[in-house]
C-alpha cells in the first residue's frame, strides 16, 4: 500500500516493501518530495508537475509568454464548491477536481516507475479538520478526495489523520514507552495529536486506545507566506496607501496576490481592468505603476515563493533575510527581521499553540514525554520557543519535515486489512491504520 502525503506546498509518498524495509519514493532527481504544483503551458505543451511547473512558470513569466497557467495550493479548495467549477486551461473549461486528479496519476506514475510494479493500494494522509468548524464541508473534502484517487487508478483507498500517522514514523525511533504531542505543521493546517507510543505498540493493527486526543486549525505555511507577503511586499504595490482623497487603495487586489490558491484571480481581464482605474486612488503613482507591472506580467507566484523563502532563511539563522523584489524594479528589495516575523507570526502562532494545549487538556492533561514536530513550518523559532515553554519538562524531538508522515502512511498500511469496497472509505474518525 502507498502512503501519500498529499500537501498543500508539497507532497511525499512511501512504500513498504515486503521485506519490512521503507521505501521512500523518490518522486524529483534527489528528492523524496515535490511541490504541488502544475503548470499547464501555452498551446498543447505537455502539463508539468513539481520543481519542474515552477521552473515553465518562472521561464514564461520571465520570456513574457502568455497563456500559461501555475495552479499551486490546490489542497484548500478540498471541501468548498470551487472543487467542482471550471477554470480556463489552455483555451479549455477544466475542473479542479480534474486538476487534483491529474496530480495523483502523475504521483502514481512516478511511484509505480521506482518500485517496478503497479500500485493500486493506497493509504493518504488528511488533516484533523480539511474545514474547521462544518462538518458536512470536511466529509465533503475527504469524499472529494478519495474520488480523485480513485478516478487517478487507485482500486482501494484508506485514510489515517496526518498527525497520527507522523507519530507512527516516531515511534520506529523509540526504544521506551513514551507519551508523545506530535505537531504538524503543513502548508494549510496545524494538527496535533497525543499518542502512546512504543516498541510493544508499533505492530499492532489497531490503535484506537493508543490515540488520547486529536485537534487541529486550519491555519499553516502558507497563511504564514501571506501575511508575510501584506506585511512586507503589498505596501510596496499600493496596500495601505492613502490617496488624494484621504482614503486607502481598495486592498482586494493585494489580499488575492498574496494568497497562493487566488492569485490567477487577480489576471482576470475584469480585475486587470479594474486595477488600472485605481491610478486616481494613489498620492504616489510609482506604487500603483509597480502594482500593473506584477499584475501584467504575472509576478504574484514569484513574488510569494521570494516571501516564503525568506521566511525559511529567516527562520533557520534567526538573521534578517531579503526577499528579492528585482523582478519589480532592479533595486527593490524588502528585508524580513527575525522581529518583524515574531511580530507577523504572533497572533496565528498563538492560535496554533492554543489549540495544542487544548489537544493535551482533552488528553486527561497527560504529562508529555516528547513533543514531535513535523510539517514544512515546524521549524519556525518562534513556534519551536513557546512549545518550550508551554510544555516545559517535554524533549523536542524535530522529525522528518516533509517525508515523515508519508512514512508513517506507509507503515500503517502495511499492516492494514484490505478495505472492502472501493466505495468504502475508512473515517478519520476511526483512528485506526
Amino acid at each position: 500500500m502507498l502512503g501519500i502525503d498529499f500537501g498543500t506546498s508539497n507532497s511525499a509518498a512511501a512504500f513498504v516493501r515486503p521485506d519490512g524495509t521503507l521505501c521512500p519514493i523518490e518522486l524529483e532527481a534527489g528528492r523524496t518530495t515535490m511541490p504541488t504544483a502544475l503548470y499547464f503551458g501555452a498551446d498543447s505543451a505537455p502539463v508539468q508537475y513539481g520543481s519542474a511547473a515552477l521552473q515553465a512558470y518562472l521561464n514564461a513569466t520571465l520570456d513574457h509568454e502568455p497563456g500559461g497557467r501555475l495552479m499551486r495550493a490546490i489542497k484548500s479548495l478540498l471541501g468548498s464548491r470551487l472543487m467542482d467549477e471550471r477554470t480556463a486551461v489552455n483555451g479549455q473549461m477544466v475542473s479542479f477536481f480534474d486538476i487534483v486528479t491529474l496530480f495523483f496519476k502523475e504521483l502514481k506514475r512516478r511511484s509505480e516507475q521506482q518500485l517496478g510494479h503497479p500500485v493500486t493500494r493506497a493509504m493518504l494522509g488528511r488533516p484533523v479538520h480539511f474545514v474547521d468548524d462544518d462538518l458536512q464541508r470536511d466529509a465533503l473534502a475527504q469524499a472529494t478526495l478519495a474520488r480523485a484517487a480513485h478516478a487517478a487508478g487507485f482500486e482501494s483507498v484508506q485514510f489515517q489523520l496526518e498527525p497520527i500517522a507522523a507519530a507512527f514514523d516516531f515511534e520506529r525511533r523509540i526504544d521506551r514507552e513514551t507519551t508523545t504531542l506530535v505537531v504538524d505543521i503543513g502548508g494549510g493546517t496545524s494538527d496535533f495529536t497525543v499518542i502512546q507510543l512504543g516498541p510493544s505498540r508499533r505492530d499492532q493493527p489497531v490503535r484506537t486506545q493508543d490515540v488520547l486526543s486529536t485537534s487541529g486549525v486550519h491555519l499553516g505555511g502558507t497563511d504564514f507566506d501571506r501575511l508575510l507577503d501584506l506585511e512586507l511586499v503589498m505596501p510596496l504595490l499600493g496596500l495601505g496607501h492613502v490617496g488624494p482623497s484621504g482614503r486607502e487603495v481598495p486592498s482586494g487586489i493585494f489580499h488575492d496576490l498574496a494568497t497562493w490558491h487566488l492569485i490567477h484571480h487577480a489576471y482576470a481581464r475584469a480585475r486587470l481592468h479594474q486595477a488600472a482605474q485605481l491610478w486616481t486612488a494613489y498620492a504616489n503613482i510609482t506604487l500603483h505603476r509597480r502594482l500593473m507591472h506584477v499584475l501584467q506580467q504575472r509576478l504574484g507566484h514569484q513574488l510569494l515563493a521570494n516571501v516564503e523563502a525568506a521566511k525559511i532563511a529567516c527562520a533557520n539563522a534567526a538573521h534578517s533575510a531579503d526577499i528579492d523584489l528585482a523582478c519589480i524594479e532592479p533595486t527593490l528589495h524588502a528585508t524580513l527581521a527575525p522581529e518583524t516575523l515574531n511580530q507577523a507570526l504572533q497572533q496565528p502562532l498563538a492560535k496554533v499553540v492554543q489549540c495544542a494545549r487544548q489537544c493535551v487538556a482533552n488528553s486527561g492533561d497527560r504529562v508529555i514525554d516528547a513533543i514531535y514536530l513535523t510539517g514544512g513550518s515546524s521549524a519556525l523559532a518562534p513556534l519551536v520557543q513557546a512549545l518550550e515553554q508551554t510544555f516545559a519538562g517535554a524533549t523536542v524531538v524535530h522529525g522528518d519535515r516533509f517525508g515523515g508522515v508519508a512514512a508513517g502512511l506507509a507503515w500503517a498500511g502495511s499492516v492494514a486489512a484490505p478495505s472492502v469496497a472501493p466505495a468504502q472509505h475508512a473515517s478519520a474518525g476511526d483512528l485506526t491504520p
